[in-house]
């Protein structure tokens, strides 16, 4: 389902008056597409509910339907934007471990990027860091077959790590090379209409649309990050 369409569908949704998951499920399915996860939401009588990567919220009756952010009022924690850190399928993406790897961030980078050349480079100065990066290529053919070459070498990490802050060229791609898994990222960054690299996300929800430098990085790991 196209993303402006589930917006628009959004905007006003009357369902049946229904009353337990599957019920909830099947109706909010009849009008936004499938739903690949439903759950009770922390506020009572709603119901946490995925279509099409996103996260919703439909009340007990699933008579309407909330696109938004859940905000806990008591930690000041985004609810919404956690789970959604949570449920990226981390098995995509590159891991970089430095020291105890206790704080974690996730990034969508094109290796052809510059301001992702230069995260990349913070990045090594960080320290107790986990970084998860997806293979975003959205700057052309060329970062496409970049992207391959990287996906298809026999230590990802290093080659990204080689090419982004060394220019150092991993081989190309072989033909017979499993790529599935490097177009599901780039089908990812899509899903969370991720338009421009890099894109950084840490683990208490928070999003970050373009570059910033490892000092602001570490302000977000110890919580004090705008």
């Amino acid at each position: 389902m196209k993303l402006a369409m589930l917006a628009a569908a959004l905007a006003c949704v009357s369902l049946a008056a229904v009353a337990d998951e599957a019920d909830v499920k099947k109706a909010v399915e009849a009008k936004l597409g499938k739903v690949e996860k439903i759950a009770k939401a922390p506020m009572a009588g709603m119901w946490e509910v995925t279509v099409d990567g996103q996260i919703f919220y439909a009340d007990d009756k699933a008579g309407y339907v909330i696109f938004g952010n859940l905000l806990d009022m008591k930690t000041g924690k985004n609810l919404t934007a956690e789970r959604q850190f949570n449920a990226l399928p981390l098995e995509l993406a590159l891991k970089q471990v430095r020291g105890s790897g206790k704080n974690i961030m996730v990034t969508f980078e094109d290796p052809n990027c510059g301001y992702c050349k230069k995260l990349a480079k913070d990045i090594l100065t960080l320290k107790d860091v986990t970084v998860y990066t997806f293979l975003l290529p959205v700057l052309g053919d060329d970062s496409y077959e970049k992207s391959k070459a990287i996906w298809c070498a026999p230590d990802k990490s290093k080659a990204w790590t080689d090419w982004m802050t060394n220019g150092k060229a991993p081989p190309a791609a072989p033909g017979k090379c499993d790529i599935s898994g490097l177009n599901k990222s780039a089908q990812l960054g899509s899903k969370l209409r991720i338009n421009g690299t890099p894109a950084i996300f840490f683990a208490g929800g928070e999003r970050v649309g373009g570059y910033i430098p490892a000092a602001e990085i570490e302000k977000h790991f110890s919580g004090s990050g705008g």
